[in-house]
């Protein structure tokens, strides 16, 4: 019995669990496929609407709330609040439930302002007009309307509203030109697969979504009457990319295949995983001290209540003791005390520091956007910051990884020269005094380095010659575009006149193509699948293009076949030299000039049997819906084979500007700076000197497959190994290719005398001041990047790279920088920073990174600093109380302290404080090595400050106790209570620890003096109108006229005054016996900066 239906059935219309395929099926214009052609199931896909926020108007408290009490400290903090409303506590939850809600307040609405913008963003995306056409006619609807298998018609500047298939478009050629700037910066070319729309009868097969803006695996089948449907391959050529724009077309019409948040853009946008930095680290660390701190507290003030409580006369007063009963719930009750000491003392933990870290990292991020000198007149945009989560990170780099092309050099490629057949042919050379043109001669010089007069001035082309140049007319992607306006912008206009130019994702295509423009050639395009190489006499030869073998960078190589004239099959191959030689049966190219980028040209003709079997094998590989990439490797291969070698090309790429000074000054900063490119050696090792990566008298050690060929890979690691150490003093510099590395990081060594290769590599690289890794795929990058951070040292680590080849290396490092380069914006997109040029690094990481991490450090410490000396004195007061639990300060104050009397000074602080000017961190790289490998924030810093707030906190406490010891009589006679005692302690604290920051503030503005100045006016004002008022709401006036009668005592100023002297005292005494006796370089350049102040406005006033 045939069950096949009643599954069918099944599927169709019982909505259970979805069985996920690897495949789906769009029925374009949602027509069924003709009856006995296949089964017509219709499948579920999401609507068109974008959602990038995370909360909705019902859900944004219950979900908000969740995630901020994940948060080990605000969870702490609620179980105290819920703890104080339990039991009876010494204070109220108001002092607890109110600066945990004030920070989960300021905490939510910042979330909620961020998803608000969210939701706007995403409404005016979703409510955009789109055109679709609906049985014939095209109608306009809203864009969140579209669903998988609608036809849209998407005119000239318009957006793609999701992921389309291109069906046709106005063109003559049926191509269109898109530009994905919001996704990866390019321009790019789409093929179509069909002319007619209203007729069409297809469905598409395509994979399931996924975020690979480069990569689309699909077939369209085609039904014409009752014939067998027609089956053509789709590729990433065919798909046009939810965010990309259509230029230089005035329409097309494409169906959707991936709608809303299936969207390639959609699922690249995703969060990343979450990095953490190593402040953040420090932080947590400390947190877990205090609260041991705090639990020690609490445990020695239960134990020592019970033991003073052990004699009877100590007990209860009589008017209040304990019955028979109480007395055996000792347990219990010695519990309630431990929890009660728990909530007394729990304001050392700053509850409020989390919510200052995360306001001075975000307000802090947008310096970098604002830095003017960070902003590029080329590109028109400067530094982003795509997460503030590592601003205090870039002051922590020890490691910097850098690709070569695009980021050291301007990936602004010139073709320099070519070698065929032992010559080497130059576009503008001089000869005898005159500057011969490429355009009506050509200039070959032999081998032997002499003028070849006689070749020099020959029209006729031998045919190597002929097919090397034509192979690199042919041998491309470049598109030849005409007069276009591009974002408008005009470009191929020359003199007025309109001119064609080239446009290309890679500029080493564009650069050869230019260059043979200049020599002999010129390339275009053809309304047919042909390409015409026409020579500057006018003679012109025509060549059908069949086969395009894309370039990949494991393969390193692409590849067209095409069919002359005169019917023959031509295979041309361009590509590294590494993976072209393998494969080359004959032929052989001189050296070119040594530091320039090199491609090797190579060709073999095919019969028509084999072009047969090639399009067997590439039809079959890209028609196949699984594992489609393999397959064409596979195909790849196959074909790539018994080449003819014809010659080679050399193209160069200068340094950026400043690129050499930004490394300079990395080194000085102490930073290792490694180098990783897909380059040959030569080439990369030219870039390395140019950009003073490596000097004249840095010896270089090699580690190269060529060297391991000659010794063991185990003698040659253990001989550098020995170099290094022997002779610690040298400046070395190492280079290793992509080979050699595979193997030092291999998992399993062979020999088990052979020992671990990586920890001996790790030691050659600890040694060595600079790093060259060349001949390196895109995953050894990331690789090496985990060597270095998995070693033992654990160093933080720096990527930086312009390419989607380096996007491993950036998600994998501690810190990522993507360059806003030619390669495209993939690397920018997934990257923590983005920078137009590789010159802001210096600033970015010298200037940026410096404060950053100075601000953040001085915050992290001084709230952990004034909350010791805020809850020391309470727990010091319990041996006065005999440990009943009494609060020494007023409800109001112990609210207020970490939410409004010290928080905005040293919010203020860790956004402006400069503690040396910009210029002299940009002169002076090296005062970045002062506060390199989280130096203040180690833990002899942290005993320091915790030391200095135990100090202040008993100079608090005991001089305001034996100051008072006698009794103590106000002008009018009136004693000094216990709310007398703690509000000058109170007043004392507060004044200290805002003068502490005072002190230790540099960079002084009219918004320091108005917030720290401000902030103790307030306090004052506060406490008068706390105590001066009876409070209608207050079921207790303890405070009241208290604030005054402390005031109105001449020996409570005088005690006030002499305790700040005193508590600030010791850490004056420090810095200035340190700055005397053994100065930081900072501390050096603060003393040389202030001097020359000084010298400028003597020698200011004396004219």
């Amino acid at each position: 019995m045939d069950f096949s239906l009643l599954r069918n059935i099944i599927s169709r219309y019982c909505v259970g669990e979805e069985i996920w395929v690897d495949s789906r099926t769009v029925y374009i214009g949602h027509k069924e496929p003709p009856p006995g052609a296949e089964a017509y199931i219709p499948q579920r896909y999401p609507d068109n609407r974008i959602v990038s926020s995370k909360y909705t108007f019902w859900n944004f408290i219950p979900k908000n709330l969740f995630e901020q009490f994940r948060r080990i400290a605000n969870f702490y903090f609620l179980v105290i609040f819920l703890v104080q409303l339990i039991i009876d506590t010494p204070t109220s939850p108001v002092t607890s439930g109110l600066p945990l809600f004030f920070v989960i307040t300021v905490t939510a609405i910042k979330q909620g302002y961020e998803d608000w913008l969210r939701h706007k963003a995403d409404c005016s995306i979703n409510e955009c007009p789109v055109d679709v056409v609906q049985q014939g006619k095209v109608v306009r609807t809203q864009s969140h309307k579209l669903r998988v298998g609608d036809i849209v018609v998407v005119k000239e500047d318009e957006t793609f509203p999701c992921d389309l298939i291109l069906l046709s478009s106005s063109r003559p050629d049926g191509t269109c030109f898109v530009t994905t700037t919001s996704l990866d910066g390019e321009s790019s070319h789409k093929v179509p697969q069909l002319q007619e729309v209203d007729s069409l009868h297809a469905t598409i097969e395509c994979e399931q979504p996924q975020p690979d803006l480069y990569k689309f695996v699909g077939r369209i089948n085609i039904y014409k009457d009752k014939e067998e449907p027609v089956a053509r391959p789709l590729g990433a050529e065919n798909l046009l990319l939810r965010g990309a724009t259509l230029k230089n077309t005035q329409h097309i019409h494409a169906v959707a295949v991936y709608t809303g948040m299936e969207t390639k853009m959609a699922l690249n946008y995703q969060s990343k995983s979450q990095k953490r930095s190593a402040v953040e680290k420090s932080m947590n660390a400390f947190l877990i001290v205090y609260l041991c701190i705090l639990i020690s507290k609490a445990v020695i003030n239960t134990v020592l209540k019970y033991a003073w409580q052990w004699s009877p006369d100590r007990d209860e007063p009589w008017y209040n003791h304990r019955t028979e009963h109480e007395r055996q719930r000792h347990v219990i009750r010695a519990f309630t005390d431990f929890l009660a000491f728990m909530v007394l003392f729990n304001y050392i933990i700053p509850v409020s520091m989390y919510v200052t870290v995360e306001m001075q990292k975000f307000l802090g991020s947008y310096f970098i956007s604002w830095d003017e000198e960070m902003f590029d007149e080329e590109l028109g945009e400067g530094a982003q910051v795509n997460t503030s989560d590592l601003n205090e990170e870039l002051g922590q780099v020890e490691y910097v990884f850098t690709d070569k092309t695009g980021t050291l050099t301007e990936n602004n490629m010139e073709f320099i020269e070519c070698c065929v057949d032992g010559n080497v042919y130059i576009p503008h050379a001089i000869c005898n005094g005159q500057i011969l043109s490429a355009a009506s001669t050509r200039l070959c010089l032999s081998h032997h380095g002499h003028l070849n007069a006689a070749c020099a001035f020959c029209l006729s082309l031998q045919e190597y010659e002929d097919l090397f140049f034509r192979a690199l007319c042919l041998c491309h992607t470049v598109q030849v575009k005409e007069e276009e306006t591009v974002d408008g912008i005009k470009r191929g206009i020359h003199q007025g006149r309109p001119t064609s130019f080239y446009i290309s994702s890679s500029p080493d295509e564009v650069a050869l193509v230019e260059g043979m423009k200049r020599l002999l050639f010129q390339q275009g395009l053809s309304q047919e699948t042909g390409i015409c190489c026409s020579f500057h006499n006018g003679l012109g030869v025509w060549f059908e293009l069949l086969h395009v073998l894309n370039f990949d960078s494991v393969r390193r190589r692409m590849s067209v076949i095409v069919k002359s004239s005169s019917g023959d099959y031509l295979l041309f191959c361009k590509g590294a030299d590494s993976s072209i030689f393998p494969r080359v049966v004959s032929g052989k190219v001189e050296q070119v000039k040594e530091g320039l980028r090199t491609l090797c040209v190579a060709y073999r003709r095919l019969s028509e049997s084999e072009y047969q079997e090639a399009c067997h094998h590439l039809m079959e590989a890209k028609l196949a819906l699984q594992d489609r990439e393999q397959r064409l490797a596979q195909a790849y291969d196959i074909i790539e084979r018994d080449f003819v070698l014809l010659g080679a090309t050399a193209v160069e790429d200068r340094l950026q500007e400043k690129a050499a000074d930004t490394i300079e000054s990395l080194h000085k900063a102490g930073m290792k700076v490694w180098v990783l490119t897909g380059d040959k050696m030569e080439t990369a090792a030219a870039t390395c000197y140019a950009s003073k990566l490596f000097r004249r008298t840095t010896q270089i050690l090699e580690l190269t497959k060529k060297r391991t060929e000659e010794q063991s890979l185990h003698d040659v690691l253990f001989e550098l190994n020995r170099t290094v150490l022997r002779q610690h003093c040298l400046d070395f510099g190492l280079i290793i290719d992509g080979a050699t590395l595979s193997a030092v990081l291999k998992p399993n060594q062979e020999g088990a005398g052979h020992g671990n290769y990586r920890e001996i590599f790790l030691e050659i690289c600890r040694n060595c001041s600079a790093v060259l890794c060349c001949r390196m795929a895109p995953l050894q990058k990331a690789q090496v990047k985990e060597l270095i951070k998995a070693s033992k040292e654990h160093p933080i680590t720096l990527a930086i790279g312009d390419g989607a080849n380096d996007v491993s290396m950036i998600l994998e490092a501690h810190v990522g920088i993507g360059i806003m380069g030619k390669e495209g914006r993939q690397a920018a997109r997934n990257s923590d920073y983005a920078i137009p040029k590789f010159k802001h690094l210096k600033k970015m990481l010298l200037v940026h990174g410096h404060y950053y991490y100075i601000r953040i450090a001085e915050l992290v410490q001084y709230f952990f600093y004034k909350n010791v000396c805020f809850i020391f004195p309470q727990f010091l007061y319990q041996f006065f109380c005999g440990f009943s639990q009494q609060p020494l300060y007023d409800t109001a104050y112990l609210t207020l302290y970490n939410i409004s009397f010290t928080s905005l000074p040293i919010l203020l602080y860790s956004l402006v404080e400069q503690h040396v000017s910009m210029d002299t961190l940009k002169r002076e790289p090296s005062l970045y090595r002062d506060i390199a490998k989280n130096s203040l924030l180690r833990w002899p810093v942290f005993l320091y400050w915790t030391c200095l707030g135990v100090f202040d906190a008993v100079v608090f406490f005991f001089g305001a106790y034996f100051l008072f010891d006698n009794t103590t009589f106000t002008s009018n006679g009136q004693m000094f209570g216990n709310w007398t005692f703690g509000t000058l302690i109170f007043t004392v604290l507060v004044f200290t620890v805002t003068l502490k920051l005072a002190l230790d503030t540099h960079h002084w503005t009219w918004i320091n003096h108005f917030v720290i100045w401000g902030s103790l006016l307030f306090y004052v004002i506060f406490s008068l109108l706390w105590g001066g008022i009876i409070w209608p709401f207050l079921n207790y006036q303890r405070m009241y006229y208290v604030f005054m009668q402390m005031l109105s005592s001449g020996p409570a100023w005088l005690s006030i005054i002499l305790l700040i002297t005193v508590s600030l005292l010791p850490d004056v005494i420090k810095k200035v016996l340190c700055r005397a006796m053994c100065p930081t370089a900072t501390e050096r350049a603060q003393v040389q900066c202030l001097s020359f102040c000084c010298h400028f406005h003597y020698i200011f006033h004396c004219v």
